[in-house]
């Protein structure tokens, strides 16, 4: 589906998901970002800008965000879904930048910390299109959320709903979203699977844990009831279980109607839309998930007589994520038993992910041709871990060498946010990219950064 973008040196031509380079010599697509082209000389672009210029100007390792596929991708959700509400999920990744280009492409936000909070609304995003995740925001958090006025709190346990009644001016009252569990197990890895029975989001349906907490929200005069959440899990690439969820929670609706004489007006189904991360790997078709949600909200409302209820979807990894390129020089190559080993000047505190959950990449030279064929390299971080691994058995060019550069495909999300200081390794810079121009979005973390906060002298 063509979406209308500004256009500029390596601008996308085509929509999301899929988007693949026509022009000769242009060999880049999924899972590399929607401006990636590979030059007859071996270097790699994004936004018109070359890999080899960024880590000349910026070092490595860096993230590179490529703010064109970004905006691209939104657009995308907006067109597929024009009557819902896109709410972005900023634990993926949050900048100032980026919570300014989702105010500018007409996103919502949502938010699970103070900080997520500070940072959306230090560039100005309205608090009306903010949402307040957690299930256990404290109470500093709740009342900066209430003060600062954001659109909807989602309700994760019953001991909040007190507390933030008491919290809320006597002359307003606070949207709320309660998080329901709908035993739907979905995602890629058991870590990131939430709407299961026995862990530790939200509220159960079949407990009445739910229906307990819904109770206790229409006792209080200051929260307005809003809707139903949930959230299945992350890199989810089937649509089935979201028509599942749609439905469980229509049917909960009904049962607040019947019990309550209450019409919610919202459901939100959350997010953890797959994306690609290797080559012919698919992610969540985004025109299928809109037709058979769309479908199966309306269907299961009609047969209960309810009024079709808002629909809110959360994205975070399908808009940040194939946005985002890892940049890594090559430290040293050498030959351990069966394997061999290119050790970079990253790893697991820049990108946790493959220690976390196993996740896979693909990699690339970038900078210069090779003459050889490929040859498989397991590629590893220079961290005091045997776990520091980044990318098992990838191929690269046999001639591999110290100093080569390397660049690492869809690392938009769960990586700067994830990012640590092991080892007392400063956290890389993020650098944005359109039409021909890098800017600093984050500064690298230095050495003077990290003592500035140890005060134990």
């Amino acid at each position: 589906m063509p979406l209308p973008v500004r256009r500029g040196p390596g601008a996308p031509s085509t929509g999301f998901p899929e988007r693949r380079a026509t022009a000769p010599g242009e060999t880049a697509g999924a899972p590399w970002s929607a401006t990636t082209r590979v030059t007859a000389k071996g270097d790699v672009t994004i936004g018109g800008v070359s890999l080899t210029e960024i880590a000349h100007r910026f070092g490595t390792p860096g993230y590179v965000i490529d703010e064109a596929d970004v905006r691209l991708r939104c657009r995308a959700y907006r067109a597929a879904l024009p009557g819902a509400e896109i709410a972005y999920a900023a634990k993926a990744f949050l900048c100032r930048a980026m919570a300014d280009w989702m105010r500018a492409e007409g996103m919502s936000i949502d938010v699970c910390s103070g900080g997520e909070l500070a940072v959306a609304r230090s560039v100005g995003f309205p608090a009306r299109r903010i949402i307040m995740h957690g299930n256990a925001k404290t109470p500093a958090e709740l009342r900066r959320a209430v003060d600062e006025g954001v659109g909807r709190i989602v309700v994760d346990n019953v001991a909040e709903i007190n507390r933030l009644a008491a919290l809320v001016p006597i002359d307003r009252r606070q949207k709320v979203l309660v998080r329901v569990t709908p035993d739907i197990e979905a995602g890629a890895h058991p870590k990131i699977r939430t709407a299961g029975e026995g862990q530790k989001f939200g509220l159960s349906i079949l407990s009445g844990a739910a229906g307990d907490a819904v109770a206790r929200v229409l006792h209080q005069p200051r929260l307005e009831l809003a809707g139903l959440h949930c959230h299945l899990g992350s890199q989810i690439d089937d649509v089935e279980p979201y028509e599942r969820a749609a439905r469980v929670l229509v049917g909960e609706m009904a049962r607040i109607r019947d019990a309550h004489r209450v019409i919610l007006p919202e459901l939100d189904l959350g997010g953890g839309h797959g994306i690609a991360y290797l080559p012919g790997a698919g992610g969540l078709d985004l025109k299928r998930f809109a037709n058979a949600v769309v479908t199966a909200i309306t269907e299961r409302a009609a047969g209960f007589g309810l009024p079709v209820p808002r629909l809110i979807v959360e994205p975070g990894r399908a808009i940040a994520g194939t946005a985002g390129t890892t940049l890594y020089r090559v430290v040293a190559v050498k030959r351990g038993g069966s394997r061999t080993f290119v050790a970079v000047d990253g790893g697991m505190s820049d990108n946790p992910r493959p220690a976390l959950y196993g996740a896979r990449y693909t990699v690339r030279l970038a900078g210069r041709v090779s003459r050889e064929g490929p040859r498989s390299f397991t590629v590893v971080g220079h961290h005091c871990e045997t776990g520091d691994t980044i990318a098992e058995d990838v191929p690269l060019p046999a001639d591999l060498r110290p100093g080569d550069l390397i660049a690492l495909a869809a690392t938009g999300a769960y990586h700067h946010s994830m990012a640590s200081t092991y080892n007392l390794m400063g956290r890389p810079p993020v650098v944005a990219v359109r039409d021909g121009r890098a800017r600093l979005l984050v500064r690298r973390e230095m050495e003077q950064d990290l003592m500035r906060r140890d005060v134990g002298l």
